[in-house]
C-alpha cells in the first residue's frame, strides 16, 4: 500500500498525510512538518478521502514532499484501525521511514483530531 505526504500552501502551510486504504486515499492535514522525533507529537486533522490518482498530484501550491509504502501493524486491517481510533504504520519512505502511530484524540472535542507521532526505535 502507498503513502504520500504533500507540502501545500493553502491559507497556512501545512503537510497533507495520505494513506492508501480500500481503495482511496484516507488523508490528516498536519499543520506542521512530520517530524521523526519520537520525543515530539503533531496534530494531525482527518480530512476528507482522497481519489489514488492524487498521490502524484502536483501544483504550484502542492508538492510532494515524501512517498513510497507502507505496512499496517494493528490487526485486523487499516480501515478497522482508523475506525477504531488507532493506526499504528511502518512507513518506507525517503524521509520517513520507520513506525509511527496515529491517534484520535479527543483534544478541542474535535474528532477529526488525531496525534501523530514517530515510535521510538528500539535500542541496538
Amino acid at each position: 500500500m502507498i503513502y504520500v505526504v504533500q507540502r501545500h500552501r493553502a491559507t497556512t502551510l501545512h503537510f497533507d498525510l495520505r494513506l492508501e486504504v480500500d481503495g482511496v486515499l484516507v488523508s490528516w492535514a498536519v499543520p506542521k512538518e512530520p517530524t521523526t522525533d519520537p520525543r515530539v507529537k503533531r496534530l494531525a486533522v482527518q480530512v476528507d478521502d482522497h481519489e489514488l490518482e492524487h498521490a502524484t498530484y502536483e501544483d504550484a501550491d502542492k508538492t510532494i514532499w515524501d512517498h513510497g509504502t507502507y505496512e499496517n501493524l494493528i490487526e485486523p486491517d487499516a480501515a478497522g484501525a482508523i475506525a477504531a481510533g488507532h493506526l499504528k504504520v511502518r512507513l518506507h519512505g525517503a524521509r520517513l521511514d520507520g513506525v509511527f502511530a496515529l491517534t484520535r484524540t479527543s483534544m478541542n472535542g474535535d474528532p477529526r483530531n488525531w496525534i501523530l507521532v514517530k515510535v521510538a526505535d528500539p535500542q541496538v
